[in-house]
């Protein structure tokens, strides 16, 4: 089976825990292994994020970065709490297609 072509969208929930940026450390570099995979994406405060539109381009940080996130506490994306209502939903749908994200 081919895999589907697009860009992979990645956010922080919650409260900040121990492994939540070991964890988006983890997606970026698996990511960076699969050429179906063309943009890596991180939403800025999670789901928020998605809804303004204020995505950061994983792909442009270095190695280096990547890796001490590993290390670092906090949550480097930024979080939140935030229930999705129906326009909600309807929102994050467009802006998921218009950014080609195949992965989320």
């Amino acid at each position: 089976m081919r895999a589907l072509r697009g860009n992979l969208v990645v956010g922080q929930s919650g409260g900040p825990t121990a492994v939540i940026n070991a964890s988006l450390a983890g997606v970026v570099q698996e990511a960076l292994r699969h050429e179906a995979i063309d943009g890596i994406y991180g939403m800025r405060h999670g789901i928020e994020g998605l809804l303004r539109e204020e995505l950061v381009d994983l792909r442009r940080q270095s190695t280096e970065t990547i890796e001490r996130l590993k290390h670092t506490p906090s949550a480097a994306l930024g979080s939140c709490r935030h229930k999705l209502s129906a326009v909600d939903y309807e929102r994050a749908l467009r802006v998921l297609r218009a950014h080609n994200v195949r992965y989320f």
